[in-house]
């Protein structure tokens, strides 16, 4: 959600901010502008509504020389999708900011700087930031100290870079609440909301922690604390794949990451399985002293995250013997919640950045939680920086904003999590190495999921007149058929909703006619038979379905009733492999509506403000 990069270096700089906007495409945006100022300090802006690739034939209309610049693609919060609202905002003429986040006192600071004299041209909170920062400014003696002081103002979140054109050498910048890494160059160093909008550039990062702010130049990188103090950060060197935005073969990113599963899930499990056994250290070097002592579990998410602690629920309860709870991020914040002895809270993330979970994270610490563990995709991140415990899923950069691979390699991390916690409590060796073994045959059991791409695409073709959907799951399935449901309506935009099939009479039946596609997963399992009568009551209706089963569930087609058959996997691996048929099916659906698969409108990568 929203992207950041900043430069200052003796070259001109436009194509590399332009590279690490593209690079950041995949977080969600609407607008994209650059700033740079020239030799002879004037400042320079373009911005433009749409992709980046507007804003780059733009500039390669009128090109935008100079060494010191900032840029920005905007996920519009205050004031609609515009290029009078696009970033990077300027005051005066002097100076340029670009801000991620939301400023939330921003309306009675607008009231006092109009009164101060200062004129707005967009309906921004940033706009706002830009003109306190300036007034500061001239009460101070560096516009690291006009930064430093403006921000005492600010309630909110906020990652903004801020260049004054009369002193081009130095940018300064901020953090809370959104992320901001440093790039370490020779001679050069950069800024960005993502060290993959600098891996072109570098591989030396040092990522900012909460309150710090920073004075970049070309030779040097001072940090200072929330309390005004300097501080040194540590340097990572990153070992991420700089190519890993490239879509390859794929027509669209979403379809290379749904092929990268198995390939994921190998890196998930690299290290970490002994002969019969989850290493427990894998979890941190303290880890299983914490893991030993738990007793209850408090999972934390949103979205496709908080889908995987769905799971992770029935996991946790079957296999460990240990209560487990979860919630949406965006509501246990701000509910008061009673904390059991010995709980462990976990949260899941992607990104490592999303607010909701990350204020949550910071309320646990203050509510009695014995610890805190992070099941995350991106190290540096804030969550992992955080969190007592955290454990990296691997699955490597994710660029399309519906996500796959991401899913998947969470499930991964969290079984191993069910394991090493369970060995402490009521799982049995013989369970554990049933468990190992089963991750192990997981991503061959992927890949033969993946062959039956051809069947689900014709399959698709069913839906390309539909508006509505059903998904059905029993068991842990349900929370794969709610991811099933969120991958359709992303992509596609067909309205799609999941429901335990157990819930059929209780509601949504009345949905059902001759129009609603219903999609049901139906591996085989105990609750298999009672799913069948489920479906029954789907067919017995007029409804269409749309099945997803394991070759020993003996499920027959007819006129209404359309079967995809799997091979028989595990049951404690099904619900990973069940997910992608469901990615599978939605992605090819939204090839015949004709939507943007990669950045679906409205929705942004990571969600980094409430």
């Amino acid at each position: 959600m929203c992207g950041i990069v900043g430069a200052v270096a003796q070259r001109d700089i436009a194509d590399i901010l332009l590279e690490g906007l593209r690079r950041l495409e995949y977080r969600g945006y609407d607008s994209a502008g650059v700033a740079i100022v020239d030799s002879a300090l004037n400042l320079q802006r373009v911005r433009r509504l749409g992709k980046v690739k507007e804003l780059a034939d733009a500039i390669q209309q009128q090109p935008l020389l100079g060494g010191s610049g900032i840029a920005h693609t905007r996920w519009a919060t205050h004031g609609e999708p515009s290029e009078r609202n696009a970033h990077p905002h300027l005051s005066r003429e002097d100076l340029a900011i670009v801000h991620n986040g939301i400023i939330e006192n921003h309306e009675p600071l607008r009231e006092m700087l109009i009164q101060d004299g200062y004129e707005f041209t967009s309906e921004t909170d940033t706009e706002v930031m830009a003109h306190l920062i300036h007034k500061e400014l001239d009460k101070s003696e560096s516009l690291l100290q006009a930064v430093q002081s403006s921000v005492k103002q600010l309630d909110g979140a906020y990652g903004t870079v801020v260049m004054d054109r009369r002193n081009p050498s130095c940018l300064v910048a901020a953090r809370s609440g959104s992320p901001l890494v440093i790039g370490l160059g020779i001679g050069e160093n950069f800024l960005a909301s993502d060290q993959l909008a600098l891996l072109p550039v570098t591989r030396r990062f040092i990522f900012l922690e909460e309150g710090d702010v920073v004075e970049l130049t070309r030779k040097s990188v001072k940090i200072y604390a929330s309390t005004g103090q300097l501080v040194e950060r540590k340097i990572v060197e990153s070992d991420l794949d700089h190519d890993a935005g490239d879509k390859g073969e794929y027509r669209h990113y979403m379809l290379k990451e749904i092929h990268e599963q198995p390939e994921s899930v190998a890196n998930t499990l690299e290290g970490r399985l002994g002969d019969s056994q989850v290493l427990v250290d894998s979890f941190g070097s303290n880890a299983k002293e914490i893991l030993s002592k738990v007793k209850n579990i408090q999972i934390i998410a949103c979205g496709t995250s908080y889908h995987a602690g769905m799971v992770a629920r029935y996991w946790f309860e079957q296999f460990a013997g240990i209560q487990c709870n979860v919630e949406i991020a965006s509501e246990f914040r701000y509910r008061k919640s009673f904390v059991p002895p010995n709980s462990l809270f976990v949260s899941i993330s992607q990104s490592g950045e999303t607010a909701d979970t990350l204020a949550a994270l910071r309320l646990a610490k203050k509510s009695g939680f014995m610890a805190s563990l992070t099941l995350c995709n991106v190290p540096g991140s804030s969550l992992v920086r955080e969190s007592d415990l955290a454990f990296l899923t691997r699955a490597g950069a994710e660029i399309g904003v519906a996500s796959t691979k991401a899913f998947t390699t969470q499930l991964v991390s969290i079984l191993l999590l069910v394991t090493a916690i369970g060995r402490q409590n009521t799982m049995t060796a013989e369970t554990e190495s049933n468990i190992v073994q089963a991750l192990r045959s997981l991503p061959e059991a992927i890949r033969q999921a993946l062959k039956l791409s051809a069947s689900i695409e014709q399959m698709a073709e069913d839906f390309s007149d539909k508006h509505h959907s059903l998904f059905l799951g029993r068991g842990s399935q349900y929370p794969i058929a709610m991811e099933g449901a969120l991958k359709l309506k992303e992509i596609s935009y067909i309205h799609a909703e999941a429901y335990a099939a157990g819930e059929l009479k209780h509601g949504p039946l009345a949905l059902i006619d001759s129009h609603m596609p219903v999609v049901v997963v139906a591996p085989n399992n105990e609750l298999l038979e009672k799913l069948k009568s489920n479906m029954e009551e789907v067919r017995a209706r007029g409804g269409l379905l749309y099945v997803f089963a394991d070759k020993k569930a003996r499920m027959m087609e007819g006129d209404t009733v359309n079967v995809v058959t799997l091979d028989d996997v595990d049951e404690i691996i099904a619900p990973i492999v069940y997910t992608i048929p469901l990615q599978l099916l939605s992605y090819y659906v939204a090839i015949i509506k004709g939507t943007d698969v990669d950045q679906p409108r409205n929705l942004a990568k990571s969600v980094t403000v409430e």
